[in-house]
């Protein structure tokens, strides 16, 4: 089959909607095959965010010289906001049944969605490297394996093997990890209090607003850079799931599981015992020897769904942008597995690569990060829910002649402006701001490109886009309830 959406609408169409293997890649699902209800947004979410990853992201506001409380308020304040902003992202998923980056076509063109789609890439591949070493050493550490590699031999096939299944195995992986990760950090948060006296980590250091800002852009960060894949996993939800249901599952599922792991996070770093040192091997200390090989396995649990989405999200960007240059490009599952496996090849040698020096490389990608996905975000949302209102052409999102053409000028130039403007309010260890500096090191550039990128795009939105009237679906589609 081709990318073309009439093509792309008959992929897979004699494959039961119950299957187990997916076989569509970046094309609609169909209403016959969608299935599910908005509650599997909340156990993926949760799966995805209450893992180690996220408790070292919160031990990082301690790294960075913020008191506990502090830290607590300030990363609770960061993933309510940019929680909200990701859900919004999520509820798009079941009305357009798209991946979410095909979705950036409107915005930015088809071929000119290439430049957020190739970033996000980038992002795939940094989080699933940093999360295959955490979970390659979880993995040595149970089977008593000496060499690197061995773990993150394991975990790569583990992932690459859910991936490949694809949509419904990823979900049934989530519910499990969180159960396990409930379980799991609910044992070590009591173990932690009872060995270490954590009220006292407590008023150590005085409150600072500088250090609240920056806290808050840890975790404002960590949520949105999950915004460019969200709906990639609830756009085989029924197209007339309520938006609201679909927005509060995703909302309470992904702030709940970040902000009681980042509240770990805090607590640990700020109690002292090494685990900035060694995560991992801290945990399984933590735990006991009668335990420790169960929170291993808690913690390979939590990764692998999370680097399932990574895998799986990373795929469809690929796929996405190679789709928009060369539109007679055949896509099956067969390309789908090979992109895959691509992909987590690359994410192992990179873990191989930066294993030496993981949190370091983190604490800088996570921060690098926010910057590039702030305004495509503010643009990709204002325009869905603010111009379009949820109305897209949705064959024309394959065809560069159609309604978005091949590149929109405008939404890019105001996705540069959006990077553009945080330079002077960054915080970062390779670049300090002038405005960073004058506010005693607040990073507050997240904030000021949400707004700015919003406002600038609102209104040459409102003159330039061509919206169509009502939702156009792909040949032999219809509204819901119309078929």
């Amino acid at each position: 089959m081709t990318v073309s959406t009439s093509a792309a609408s008959r992929a897979g169409a004699s494959a039961p909607p119950d299957r187990l293997l997916e076989t569509r890649t970046i094309d609609r699902v169909p209403e016959r095959e969608r299935h599910g209800s908005p509650g599997s947004q909340f156990s993926l979410w949760m799966a995805a965010n209450l893992q180690i990853t996220a408790v070292v992201d919160g031990a990082l506001a301690i790294v960075f010289g913020a008191e506990a409380l502090t830290a607590i308020v300030g990363l609770l304040l960061g993933n309510l906001l940019g929680g909200a902003v990701m859900a919004l992202h999520s509820a798009q998923g079941p009305r357009l049944g798209l991946p979410q980056m095909i979705s950036s076509r409107v915005q930015f063109g088809v071929k000119g969605a290439a430049l957020p789609l190739l970033l996000t890439l980038v992002m795939y591949l940094g989080f699933a490297a940093t999360g295959t070493v955490l979970s390659g050493q979880a993995i040595n550490l149970l089977l008593g394996a000496e060499s690197p590699l061995v773990g993150i031999a394991i975990f790569g096939g583990l992932t690459a093997l859910i991936a490949t299944v694809g949509y419904r195995l990823i979900h049934v992986v989530g519910r499990i990890a969180t159960v396990l990760g409930i379980l799991g950090f609910g044992y070590l948060a009591l173990r932690l209090f009872q060995q270490q006296d954590v009220a006292a980590v407590f008023g150590q250091k005085p409150f600072t607003m500088a250090s609240l800002l920056l806290t808050m852009a840890l975790s404002a960060g960590w949520q949105l850079t999950f915004a460019p894949y969200v709906a990639d996993y609830s756009r085989y939800l029924p197209s007339g799931t309520s938006t609201a249901r679909t927005f509060w599952t995703t909302f309470a599922g992904t702030v709940l599981g970040a902000q009681l792991a980042m509240t770990f996070g805090v607590l640990v770093a700020a109690a002292g015992g090494g685990f900035l040192k060694n995560q991992v091997g801290f945990m399984g200390e933590l735990a006991g020897p009668a335990v420790a090989a169960a929170i291993y396995a808690v913690i390979v649990a939590g990764k692998l769904t999370v680097n399932c989405l990574n895998a799986y999200g990373g795929c469809m960007t690929l796929l996405t942008t190679l789709g928009a240059f060369r539109p007679s490009l055949r896509i099956g599952a067969a390309a789908r597995a090979a992109t895959i496996l691509g992909f987590v090849l690359a994410s192992m040698a990179i873990a191989v690569l930066a294993s030496a020096d993981f949190l370091n490389h983190f604490k800088n990608f996570v921060l690098l990060l926010l910057a590039v996905f702030v305004p495509w975000s503010a643009i990709n949302l204002v325009d869905y829910y603010l111009v379009s209102r949820e109305k897209v052409d949705i064959p024309a999102l394959y065809d560069p002649q159609g309604r978005y053409g091949a590149w929109n000028a405008m939404a890019l130039g105001c996705y540069l402006l959006g990077v553009i403007v945080q330079i002077p309010f960054l915080n970062q260890k390779l670049y300090r701001g002038p405005i960073a500096d004058w506010l005693g090191g607040a990073d507050i550039s997240w904030i000021v490109s949400l707004v700015l990128t919003s406002l600038v795009y609102y209104p040459l939105a409102r003159r330039t886009m061509r919206v169509p009237a009502t939702m156009i679906y792909p040949d032999g589609e219809t509204a819901p309830g119309r078929r």
